[in-house]
């Protein structure tokens, strides 16, 4: 009887420690591939995509052209994100796994400031000097930084933010791995003082310590999205 408690118990706790880990990335797959298609079963929608029947499914579902192309960065921001995700390749759906390419303008090309709700990113510069860095989360907010050079990789752990700032004379090319299909992205200054609608001025006022004057200046500024 003690074995069978102890079997119990042991099984018990190895089946919690699996569904801890299996929530903690997306849900791993059923079968080999479950091609998105956009529909929506009349109004039924899953954490996901529905799948194509796989008897259906192609090379063009799980291909994507293009990486190798230099993407224009002559933005507010200097830096422009090209995403490879289920969105692009229908058949990342439920594969847990997507890319993408970052253009850095010179001298102060900067992917600003940002995280991802759901996945966590590993970054390899190709061209250029990166200064790159994450925060940690409250109370300790402690600033982790690197400077990278081509051939160096840096881990940005799940929903902390970070960024990638170009300090080098010359234009700057990284590639990062992103451990969801599709991670979601917040840019912070975008999603704070460019939401819609608007926050009430005085909750940034008040959390921001500014004078509001400056929040509604902020608020009124087009913020500009680099993916």
């Amino acid at each position: 009887m003690m074995k069978r408690l102890q079997l119990f118990v042991a099984t018990f706790a190895i089946l919690a420690f699996s569904s801890l880990l299996a929530s903690a990335s997306d849900p791993s797959p059923l079968q080999d591939f479950c091609v998105a298609i956009n529909d929506t079963k009349n109004g039924v929608f899953v954490n996901g995509k529905f799948c194509k029947d796989p008897k259906l499914a192609n090379a063009e579902d799980f291909f994507y052209s293009g990486l190798n192309i230099p993407r224009n960065t002559s933005n507010p921001v200097g830096s422009t994100v090209t995403p490879v995700n289920v969105a692009q390749v229908q058949g990342l759906n439920t594969l847990g796994i997507s890319l993408v390419r970052i253009d850095y303008a010179p001298y102060g090309g900067l992917n600003p400031p940002h995280t991802h709700p759901r996945a966590t990113e590993i970054l390899v510069v190709l061209e250029g000097t990166l200064y790159v860095g994450f925060v940690t989360s409250n109370t300790d907010n402690r600033l982790i930084t690197k400077v990278l050079n081509p051939g160096d990789v840096f881990v940005f752990p799940v929903g902390l933010i970070h960024f990638q700032f170009n300090i080098g004379n010359t234009k700057a090319v990284a590639f990062a791995g992103l451990s969801s299909q599709n991670p979601g992205v917040i840019t912070i200054a975008n999603a704070v003082f460019g939401s819609n609608p608007p926050i009430n001025p005085d909750v940034l006022t008040k959390a921001f310590q500014l004078d509001k004057n400056i929040v509604t200046y902020l608020q009124s500024k087009f913020w500009w999205d680099n993916n």
